[in-house]
């Protein structure tokens, strides 16, 4: 089996270019996960690599499976929701959307080999509701599971109900499982929903920044979770009832300050501060970058051209890397290549697909200004070759 498709996209223009290359970045890093879940034999198929520092080997090898597959899932699915586009871009989403549904289904399936571990400690809350987060962005595979299928997915997401959040993010991940259920209209806990809503607006430190729980550290958990997921969540139940309606504002506002945050962290070369926990988590530090590009949601200081070339830098140098990938096609811990020493106790190789979200504004269509403007530079690239560029300034 040959992981990776060249994609013959018309290459006219430089924004088409950039489209091709993510695309066929994209297909490199899902192929494996999808291909052999959907044929029921990734457990066979994928190696686990653990972190040097792993706590518990045991538990985070069966969890690493739900992993790579809710995290993967969640990044790739407004793509899979797009329709139309190239003929070979449309033939390679009617393959995803394929293994997808095969790859669901044996994913929730208690007779399945796949079956996932929906209960092995407290990780598959985390990545359940990774998987969550991809029914809402793509209301497709919602639309196109069996009912078999639909409810065992909702037998697997119940299970992760007994499973105790930490006082931090965790709070947002039953969150969003309990969003899913809000959305598809089946019943769901608004106090768990309600809990991480206000807990989270009592942990925002200012400047569009929030703590991640009592104690402040530096990272990038602000993109990797907290901005997307609330901005998700509050969306969702706002389509049901006008609750957080009085929070949407401020959240946007926060949103958009975190975005131009975001941008400037992005060197001329897509580098950015190695800082943090999960650091190997590689480009889906700027999940909420490319989220807000998706959402069409960029602040007017930012244009989608200057976003899609930071994006692109920033993939580049996290995916391109020698190393990033095994000889069979499996993404690696690291940040830049194979560096397992970057990883923290928590993390296997499954845990580095977060990086997938890097790829959401590939949803938006190939006419959108976001693929179709010229390229333009972003901030790094402007102030460090002498252009015009305004300050930067604190929204609070």
């Amino acid at each position: 089996m040959k992981y990776l498709i060249v994609l013959l996209l018309p290459l006219t223009a430089a924004a088409q270019t950039d489209r091709a290359y993510w695309l066929k970045t994209m297909d490199r890093l899902a192929r494996p996960v999808i291909y052999h879940l959907s044929n029921d034999n990734l457990r066979a198929a994928m190696p686990v690599g653990l972190s040097p520092k792993i706590d518990n080997a045991t538990l985070r090898r069966q969890d690493a499976y739900l992993e790579a597959f809710g995290r993967l899932m969640s990044g790739i699915a407004p793509w899979m929701n797009l329709e139309g586009g190239s003929a070979e871009e449309v033939a390679l989403r009617k393959q995803y959307r394929e293994w997808s549904l095969k790859a669901i289904a044996n994913a929730v399936n208690p007779k399945a080999k796949d079956y996932m571990a929906w209960t092995a400690g407290g990780q598959p809350l985390v990545d359940a509701s990774y998987l969550a987060l991809a029914f809402l962005r793509c209301p497709w595979l919602w639309d196109h599971l069996d009912t078999t299928a639909r409810r065992q997915v909702a037998d697997a997401f119940l299970l992760t109900r007994s499973i105790l959040p930490a006082y931090n993010n965790w709070l947002l991940f039953q969150g969003m499982i309990e969003a899913f259920f809000c959305h598809y209209g089946l019943p769901w806990d608004k106090v768990r929903v309600d809990y991480a809503i206000r807990q989270m607006q009592q942990w925002y430190v200012g400047d569009g920044v929030y703590s991640d729980g009592a104690e402040y550290r530096w990272d990038y958990y602000n993109s990797y979770v907290i901005h997307p997921y609330l901005t998700e969540i509050v969306t969702v139940i706002g389509e049901h009832a006008n609750t957080y309606q009085r929070m949407l504002p401020q959240i946007r506002e926060r949103d958009e300050r975190y975005a131009e945050i975001q941008e400037r962290l992005i060197g001329t070369d897509g580098s950015y501060p190695a800082t943090g926990r999960s650091i190997v988590y590689r480009c889906g530090a700027f999940q909420h970058l490319a989220d807000m590009a998706l959402r069409k949601a960029l602040p007017a200081s930012l244009t989608p051209a200057q976003v899609r070339g930071a994006l692109t830098a920033v993939i580049h140098r996290t995916l391109d890397a020698p190393g990033t990938f095994s000889p069979d096609g499996w993404l690696q811990m690291g940040l830049a290549g194979n560096q397992p020493d970057l990883a923290d106790w928590y993390i296997t190789t499954g845990s580095g697909y977060l990086c997938a979200n890097v790829f959401l504004p590939l949803g938006l269509p190939d006419s959108d200004p976001f693929w179709a403007d010229a390229p333009a530079p972003w901030t790094a690239v402007k102030v460090w070759s002498g252009q015009a560029v305004t300050p930067d300034h604190a929204i609070d």
